[in-house]
């Protein structure tokens, strides 16, 4: 089966309060690139984003930021990187990430992240796609997402099989020794979304 290439990794444009955050971004970031998975991320230079990109830039591995035209125009951008698509809308963001990767990744983050991570996980449910998705737990950071998720599942709005539509890896180390043996799904039009 063919492996992964390229991860699309969903994480906060702040460093957050804890400094395991940005550390196990960095982890990660020298983890994608000695495993020679590319990193498809959110653009930015700043936060857990620009933590992740910088580790894999020096760590010699390959980067595409994405990034909406008005948060570009923000100066967030990330000028350190290779290769930079800018889009014209939050959403054909997240279609190009989603065109781009085998897999994806959710670190701890805000709302973006929030987003980002339930919303490929319902284009999962939806049958509009069958890649990998990984929560990553950094120092207890699933937790709110995984109640949630248990919240709308005991409230009868989810399914049971919710709970089989991603996995959640303790740590970073944990989180790439699984991408490492997970095969590629087949590629989806990106017209579905």
């Amino acid at each position: 089966m063919p492996e992964i290439h390229s991860v699309a990794v969903f994480c906060g444009s702040s460093s957050g309060t804890n400094p395991a955050f940005a550390a196990g971004a960095r982890e990660l970031g020298h983890g994608l690139a000695a495993a020679g998975m590319r990193l498809v991320y959110g653009g930015g230079r700043v936060g857990l984003m620009g933590a992740i990109a910088d580790a894999v830039v020096e760590a010699g591995g390959v980067v595409l930021g994405v990034i909406p035209e008005f948060l570009a125009r923000l100066e967030v951008a990330h000028t350190g990187i290779a290769a930079l698509a800018i889009t014209d809308s939050m959403h054909s963001r997240k279609q190009l990430m989603f065109a781009e990767a085998d897999a994806f990744v959710s670190l701890p983050g805000g709302l973006g992240t929030l987003d980002e991570t339930i919303e490929i996980i319902t284009w999962r449910q939806l049958g509009l796609h069958d890649k990998p998705v990984l929560l990553c737990d950094i120092a207890g950071s699933a937790a709110p997402l995984l109640a949630a998720i248990e919240a709308a599942i005991g409230f009868g709005f989810a399914p049971p099989g919710a709970r089989n539509l991603f996995e959640i890896a303790d740590g970073v180390a944990a989180l790439l020794q699984r991408l490492r043996g997970l095969p590629r799904a087949a590629a989806v039009p990106a017209d579905r979304l």
